[in-house]
């Protein structure tokens, strides 16, 4: 039965290539030019229907994210690829279409600007938010931001970078002050000391191999560059959230996140158990499980699994928003830990 459920999902995206390889291969090899016909309106009008309504509904069958805002942005950018795809001696009749998603996608970063302009005019009322809330930051920002300005993908996205080089540069002339509610995930493991060694490898490798790229191609060297300044920002910043954003423990509900990466919000209504079966946490995790345990160059168990009343939603890195039906959680004070959850529940 998982098997055929597995079959069924993978059929949208193996249509969806389908679509974009076979009009690309029409255009863009000799087999497909050799096969046009003296008149390649009709043929042109099939491919421009394949990539802004055809391949639209399959990617987003595929994401399962049906909507209208979504379908109309896949098919401008279905446009703006069949003007790329498609030479001009065949797309010449229907320029004038093709500059419509031009039109549409202009628009649509027009109102991410101005989303974006929304953000940074309410930023010093969500920091003076922010600081009056006891919450971790990494929570009272993202509610704050909620708050003031409306949900949005490219929102996520900014608010999660923010945060990353708030984390990064703001904190290193301070310590983290841990409260009695509250329980460290990263001090019994080498988790930071794993981070560190990546910070090095990659500073080594940027000085090794941009200078011999540079010499290849200059374009690809820069982009490695950015690339490689942005990987160790980020786990500047994700050593630092670490640090900085211990679980922590409140009257209805805990707060857990493992720096950047991941963070969830629990309240205590919600749980319908809590695992500690030596037999069962040493198996492997489920997929709707996320595990808030920091690696380790052993092997390392949760010290428990929280099954949950129903999906509760993490937020993953970048903003991203998933649902899980269990929570795998190994703290540094494991005995003191079940102890307060024994209290809770």
């Amino acid at each position: 039965m998982v098997f055929k459920k597995v079959s069924l999902h993978m059929i949208w995206p193996t249509l969806f290539f389908i679509v974009l390889v076979s009009n690309f291969a029409l255009y863009r090899s000799s087999l497909g030019i050799s096969i046009l016909p003296a008149n390649t309106n009709p043929v042109v009008l099939g491919s421009l229907i394949d990539l802004t309504i055809v391949a639209p509904i399959l990617f987003l069958a595929w994401q399962r994210k049906l909507s209208w805002k979504s379908l109309l942005t896949l098919m401008a950018g279905g446009l703006i690829v069949a003007r790329f795809m498609i030479p001009m001696q065949y797309l010449a009749p229907f320029k004038t279409l093709t500059l419509v998603g031009f039109v549409m996608e202009g628009a649509i970063v027009l109102l991410e600007v101005l989303l974006l302009f929304t953000l940074f005019n309410y930023l010093p009322e969500i920091i003076r938010i922010v600081k009056k809330n006891p919450i971790p930051l990494l929570f009272s920002f993202s509610n704050a931001v909620e708050q003031k300005v409306r949900k949005h993908p490219i929102i996520q996205v900014i608010c999660s970078e923010m945060l990353m080089f708030y984390y990064a540069f703001s904190l290193w002339k301070k310590e983290p002050k841990y409260k009695e509610n509250t329980f460290t995930l990263y001090k019994n493991s080498s988790l930071i000391a794993f981070q560190v060694m990546m910070i090095h490898a990659i500073v080594v490798e940027t000085l090794g191999v941009h200078w011999w790229l540079h010499d290849k191609s200059l374009v690809l060297s820069l982009i490695l560059l950015v690339l490689n300044i942005y990987s160790v920002v980020l786990f500047l910043g994700d050593i630092q959230a670490m640090r900085f954003n211990p679980l922590q423990i409140e009257n209805d509900r805990m707060y857990v996140s493992l720096g950047l990466m991941k963070r969830m919000e629990i309240r205590w209504e919600d749980i319908e158990e809590v695992i500690e079966d030596r037999s069962i946490l040493e198996k492997k995790l489920s997929k709707n499980t996320i595990d808030f345990v920091a690696r380790d160059f052993e092997k390392t168990y949760p010290d428990v699994i929280i099954k949950l009343k129903h999906p509760g939603e993490a937020t993953l890195l970048m903003g991203i928003k998933k649902k899980y039906e269990q929570v795998a959680i190994r703290v540094d004070d494991s005995v003191k830990f079940k102890e307060v959850l024994r209290t809770k529940l």
